[in-house]
């Protein structure tokens, strides 16, 4: 077992003991405890590549619930070309064509890989059901197929973990809010968004059954508290590291070798176009 899984692991999560109702998370402790995540992160990604395991992470929950918080904390200090976030657009007219499961499946991790999904084939089970885009027929369907589907890939070889991020009305609709008038967020506030928040209801009958009918022992469902978006990134990573077996690799301690000798090199005289270098903090 890791260093990394003594640390981090049941008895001892970065988040510490179970919080408080209503308690934030500090920026001091929470930048501290993501930091010394991160360096687990670098080591299981060593050693997934080393092992070459294949990892499936899905994100799911409602609009504002903080599922792209989660994936950016993820993968703020890992390599893109092991970590791939797949969130893919709206279906084209050939992928409708094809069997529901087939577009999302060519993106499943090979040797070496950590995919995530920012949504994924639960789209059908939810914003598909909620809005009308496919058949209560269509629903059903897809729900009783879906656990030999995961099984399938799971004996494939592949770690699939699932999370759902939960979100009470009350924090989705402050962060709703907050997506209005900041020029930051407005990307992230689309028309079915405003649609989706009004059927909050169907959202959770929705919610409920999928659950029910997709927690499966090889595929579990792993619920998130996310009205505090630090504990949730911090729960997250720490549920993650501990589901993934993994070990810390031996390395050399690096030192840099001495740098050539110029032998003759000068600076070119050639006019750069260097970008204006502005006086910061900008009063705009």
């Amino acid at each position: 077992m890791s260093a990394g899984k003594q640390k981090f692991g049941v008895a001892g999560d970065a988040a510490g003991a179970l919080a408080a109702p209503g308690e934030k998370l500090p920026n001091k402790d929470y930048s501290r405890d993501l930091a010394r995540l991160h360096v687990e992160l670098v080591k299981l990604q060593q050693w997934v590549v080393h092992k070459g395991l294949k990892v499936c992470i899905v994100f799911e929950g409602r609009d504002g619930a903080g599922k792209g918080g989660v994936i950016k904390a993820i993968m703020e200090r890992v390599s893109p070309r092991i970590f791939r976030v797949v969130a893919l657009p709206a279906p084209t007219e050939r992928e409708k064509s094809q069997m529901y499961v087939q577009r999302y499946i060519q993106h499943l991790p090979a040797a070496g890989e950590i995919v995530i999904f920012d949504r994924s084939w639960y789209n059908r089970a939810g914003v598909e059901r909620v809005m009308g885009f496919c058949t209560e027929q269509q629903v059903q369907r897809f729900l009783a197929m879906t656990p030999g589907v995961e099984k399938a890939i799971v004996e494939s070889g592949v770690i699939l973990l699932k999370y759902w991020l939960e979100v009470s009305e009350a924090e989705q609709t402050a962060r709703l809010k907050s997506r209005i008038d900041d020029g930051r967020k407005i990307w992230k506030l689309s028309p079915m968004d405003l649609k989706s928040y009004s059927r909050w209801y169907d959202y959770s009958r929705a919610r409920d059954e999928m659950l029910l009918q997709t927690d499966t022992p090889w595929a579990p469902w792993y619920v998130v508290r996310s009205d505090d978006k630090k504990r949730a990134r911090l729960n997250v990573i720490s549920h993650l590291l501990r589901h993934v077996p993994y070990e810390t690799l031996p390395r050399e301690r690096v030192k840099l070798p001495k740098r050539q000798e110029p032998e003759g090199y000068t600076e070119p005289d050639y006019p750069y176009k260097f970008i204006p270098e502005l006086a910061w903090p900008s009063n705009a």
